[in-house]
């Protein structure tokens, strides 16, 4: 036998141990010619199987295993041909629906045809027989498997018995790892784990010697198994691109058109210039040529339900998506090249990438859903095990205490690194051992970590992509199967490289937080009197913040605000828009060596190209790659690419599984620039820079529309701070948290005001260079309750503490937490806080008097109601005067911030006589050690070249930002403590680099909040 015709992947979470690459790769070491993947109720793993099998030389046979929910009945699908393929869709789709109404017996007679079925239960058997479809009965590895009735039931209705392996496992050593797998399903523990929940020892991939062994009494079900597997000629989808269609009444081609025009006129006015009409019949020649038009007509419908937009990627490029409102960036501007987006050697579907308002996303995303009802599914996105989930969940399974599990999960924080991944994870965990020798690592300890290493990288559970929409002519699960998400929205089973394979065209419709901000700010600024003309807005030509952008003080502004972002602002010092494209790009993780060269390059240091044939590609970057398409043009220039194949080498970049195809281009790189007279060493080197966009990178068109979006942040911050702070706050995004965007306000010079439930909105309110701290902001206090604040006051003003609590009814934890922040200072009528507490008290004593008197007039007819009045009323106490620590430490608990002060100088006492320095003064003392006082608010762990853990770390003080490093001794020294994002007093050299200032780090101390009375709050570690 030399088809294997039932094998379950890792696809089948929870179940099955092997991924489809592993599983093609010993079924070809095997000797199998034929292999079906056969996972339950789903294509998941599709096109990973496809790929590989195509690789190993095997011809794939696509399949699913249907089940029904309360019911051992199930059936092996296998596709037979197109027909087929889309039935199967449907059934799977049909599964996910309605799993408990789905029935085999009702649904495969009637989406049967095109498929192979075998199935064993008689009465399924029998009704499949009737609607005369293709049908067998699987004998699963071997032949005693089959019940005497089902034997029985196949004579009757002559029906061939078929040799499958019913595999769930690859390899034979891997039935621990299921069971594991198993008992995570079923959140039980190995040891009371039931023998029937996993699957038999001997379920794995055998020979095909092994199969002929053990079938040797019944060699027709060999035979029977080669003849089905012949049947199946369907070898996947016929992956040709799907596009949305267009229902506009009009040919779509002649209304593109139209509208391209007419929106170029909105642009640029009645007269255009003979570039722009020029560009504009070129693109839509290429758009027309490629049947596109439909695609840019669907997604203008989209954008126009929403007033701001940020189209981005690869699309920017496009004048037409500009002309339609899509892109916000000119391309001729901007010298934009509509070739990256689309150029007729493309084989692939483009996509076209729009933010929206994080908060106005959802909404559209349902008016999409609900306008393409039934062709609308969003791409999902597989979820996979990362270190630490896996090994929670591997050490639940072997039963070990929650405890236990945290003590070893939280010291030993990197030891699965991208670096130390696919080493052995003991060997990794013995070596943080050394290091934290608290850590246990006896037995089941190793079996466990080994078992988790082995899971990590694994499909757990789906999710509904970041953005991600598909839209279809027919009827969606007829191209793919749908499920819905835990959110409600039905969602694609493939993720979004499937999706591109399948040639299905998806539209990304994003939500972005600092579109939120900036729609806020601009209102705010209207609302207060001051409003922007955004049809004659141009923040980028703005001097004042050119020389923010410049000097960095970007805190607050989107995608320009991070460290890294920051510093290389201030190391270039330059902040036009033409020089933030090229750092939006340039920041990338592989990319650190050549951002060092592009400073020195632009900061006037000498340089030649790396070659002549790249000098016109790479003049306005310095010699240096940066923008993803700089690696297309490179392929061409040296080495005479297609511009088909320079595209699919950048595609192929970002890929995870890319070294065969990735060695194939490099060998083509090389013969082509050594046919040009390149030198190999020069080869080598440009090849090595275009390595460095492997991971994510970005092209000049998506960066230009991020630097447009920036420079609109940047202006509201220079020209308008108090707006724009209470916007980005109020947003509750950005790579900081609101104590340290409050801490920015301040240093800007701003006032801040406490939450007050006279004055205070829901959100953040800006208005004259002052703050007033929105209700938000208060910790416990739930969106209902700050509802109830505006819209009681609104009605009338509240005429003191009591009438407050009477209208409004906050429990007894939102009410302290509104006098801690000070929210209840204007209707205590002059009272302290200790008097509002104890006036809190009185008044819920009160109303619970007044509850029982009410439930004993209703329920306790005839009986007095004092039996219900509950404690007699208590006189005020003499309260002596608020201590300010306790003030300023219970504000800083229920906000997490303090509104007039920082709170580092809580803790001068402490400070004084350790010769700390304030951050704004470390620029005097470059290449010396210092001191310096910071509060935790930032951070980004990496690894070093050689795999070991160091960590970027942002501290503040009252008077600045410090950036410092921990590099890999300092943050092994201190990584226990850093974790609790305290104060810390911090020791290091002072580092400077083209004008900007870093702290390496050599000591940290925790500094205690005793001494203080400030206990710390939340601080947002973001990746980048």
């Amino acid at each position: 036998m030399n088809a294997a015709l039932s094998t379950h992947s890792n696809f089948s979470l929870l179940f099955g141990t092997s991924s489809p690459a592993n599983l093609c790769a010993r079924a070809a070491a095997l000797g199998f010619s034929s292999l079906a993947l056969t996972d339950t109720n789903n294509l998941y793993g599709l096109w990973p199987f496809l790929n590989h099998a195509r690789r190993r030389g095997l011809r794939p046979v696509v399949g699913a295993t249907l089940t029904e929910q309360d019911s051992p009945a199930s059936a092996i699908c296998l596709v037979r041909d197109a027909r087929g393929y889309s039935n199967l869709c449907q059934l799977i789709s049909q599964r996910h629906a309605s799993p408990r109404d789905f029935r085999l017996d009702c649904a495969l007679p009637e989406l049967g045809a095109g498929l192979a079925v075998l199935a064993t239960a008689p009465r399924l058997l029998a009704r499949l027989r009737e609607a005369e479809l293709d049908l067998s009965v699987p004998l699963p590895r071997r032949p005693a498997g089959v019940p005497a009735a089902t034997r029985r039931a196949a004579r009757r209705l002559g029906l061939d018995m078929v040799a499958v392996p019913g595999s769930a496992l690859g390899a034979p050593e891997e039935l621990p790892l299921h069971r594991v797998l198993r008992a995570v399903a079923l959140k039980t523990t190995l040891a009371r784990l039931p023998d029937e929940a996993s699957a038999p020892a001997d379920a794995h991939l055998a020979s095909p010697a092994e199969y002929r062994r053990r079938f040797a009494t019944l060699p027709e079900a060999l035979t029977a198994a080669e003849a089905l597997a012949e049947r199946c000629a369907f070898t996947g989808p016929a992956e040709e691109i799907v596009l949305p269609p267009w229902s506009g009444g009009h040919d779509a081609d002649q209304s593109l058109r139209a509208e391209a025009y007419a929106g170029a006129r909105w642009r640029y006015g009645e007269d255009l210039t003979e570039a722009a009409v020029e560009r504009l019949e070129h693109e839509l020649r290429v758009i027309r040529g490629m049947g596109f038009s439909s695609y840019f007509l669907v997604v203008r419908e989209i954008v126009r339900q929403s007033p701001r937009i940020c189209g981005r990627g690869s699309g920017a490029a496009s004048l037409v998506a500009y002309c339609l409102g899509i892109t916000n960036v000119c391309p001729l501007k901007h010298q934009l090249y509509f070739a990256r987006f689309l150029n007729p050697g493309r084989k692939d579907p483009p996509d076209i990438d729009v933010d929206f308002a994080w908060d106005e996303r959802d909404d559209l995303l349902a008016w999409v859903l609900e306008r393409h009802a039934g062709h609308a599914a969003m791409v999902c996105n597989q979820v996979l095990f990362q270190p630490r989930l896996a090994l929670r969940e591997v050490a639940r399974a072997h039963g070990i205490t929650e405890r236990e599990i945290s003590r070893v999960v939280k010291r030993m924080p990197m030891y699965w690194s991208e670096e130390t991944r696919g080493k052995d994870p003991l060997d990794a965990a013995r070596s943080e051992a050394e290091k934290s020798p608290d850590v246990p690592l006896g037995e089941p300890w190793p079996t466990i970590l080994s078992q988790a290493g082995a899971l990590v990288g694994t499909p757990r559970h789906l999710s509904v992509h970041s953005g991600g929409m598909i839209i279809t002519p027919k009827p969606i699960s007829e191209y793919v199967p749908i499920e819905t998400a835990p959110k409600g929205v039905p969602i694609v089973q493939w993720e979004k490289d499937g999706v591109e394979q399948s040639g299905l065209v998806k539209i990304d419709l994003l939500g972005n937080r600092s579109l939120g901000v900036i729609r806020d700010a601009l209102a705010s600024v209207a609302e207060n009197g001051r409003a922007v003309d955004e049809r004659r807005w141009e923040p980028e030509d703005d001097p004042r913040t050119q020389d923010a952008v410049g000097r960095g003080a970007t805190m607050g502004c989107f995608y320009i605000e991070s460290p890294a972002m920051r510093l290389l602002q201030k190391r270039t010092r330059r902040g036009d828009f033409e020089h933030l494209v090229i750092h939006s790009s340039i920041i990338r993780p592989a990319a650190n060596e050549y951002i060092r060269e592009y400073v020195r390059r632009l900061r006037g240091g000498a340089w030649l190209p790396l070659h002549p044939l790249l000098a016109a590609t790479l003049q306005e970057t310095y010699g240096i790659m940066v923008y993803q398409e700089d690696v297309s043009r490179a392929a061409v220039a040296m080495a005479g690419f297609s511009d088909a194949d320079a595209d699919a080498l950048r595609k192929i970049m970002s890929k995870k599984d890319k070294e065969v195809k990735l060695a194939n281009f490099r060998q083509q790189f090389m013969t082509g620039a050594a046919a040009r007279g390149v030198d190999q060493h020069t080869a080598q080197e440009i090849w090595r820079m275009m390595r460095s966009f492997e991971g994510y990178s970005f092209c000049k068109p998506h960066s230009a529309s991020y630097a447009r979006v920036s420079f609109q942040a940047a202006y509201l911050k220079v020209h308008h701070p108090a707006e724009f702070m209470a916007a980005v706050i109020s947003n509750q995004g950005g790579f900081y948290s609101a104590f340290a965007y409050a801490s920015e306000a301040r240093r800007m010079g701003l006032t801040l005001l406490p939450p007050d439930v006279r004055r205070s909105r829901e959100r953040w309110r800006g208005r004259d260079r002052k703050l007033r701290v929105g209700l938000q902001a208060i910790k416990a206090l739930g969106q209902a309750t700050r509802r109830r604040i505006v819209q009681q006051r609104g009605r009338r003003p509240f005429r003191g503490f009591d009438d407050f609590m009477s209208r409004v009814r906050p429990d007894e934890e939102e009410a302290r937490a509104l006098i801690n922040a000070g929210a209840c200072d204007g209707v205590g009528q002059g009272a302290g806080r200790a008097e509002l507490l104890w006036r809190l008290l009185r008044w819920r004593r009160g109303d619970r008097a007044k509850e029982g008197k009410r439930r004993g007039r209703g329920k306790r007819k005839g009986m007095t109601g004092d039996l219900f009045a509950g404690p007699a009323p208590v006189e005020d106490p003499p309260l002596p005067p608020d201590e300010e620590m306790a003030l300023l430490r219970r504000q800083y608990e229920a906000l997490g911030f303090l509104c007039d002060r920082h709170p580092m100088v809580l803790f001068a006492d402490r400070l004084r006589g350790r010769g700390v320095t304030k951050a704004r003064d470390l620029d005097r003392y470059v290449g010396r050690r210092v001191r310096v006082a910071g509060w935790l608010i930032a951070g980004k762990l990496v690894p070093t070249k050689k795999g070991e853990p160091m960590e970027f770390l942002t501290f503040e003080d009252e008077t600045a930002l410090v950036e410092t490093t921990f590099f890999p001794d300092a943050y092994r020294r201190f990584c226990h403590i850093l974790d609790w994002k305290l104060p810390f007093l911090l020791e290091g050299t002072v580092e400077e680099e083209f004008g900007a200032h870093t702290l390496t780090v050599h000591r940290a101390e925790r500094l205690p909040a005793g001494g203080a009375q400030v206990r710390p709050g939340q601080v947002s570690v973001a990746t980048r």
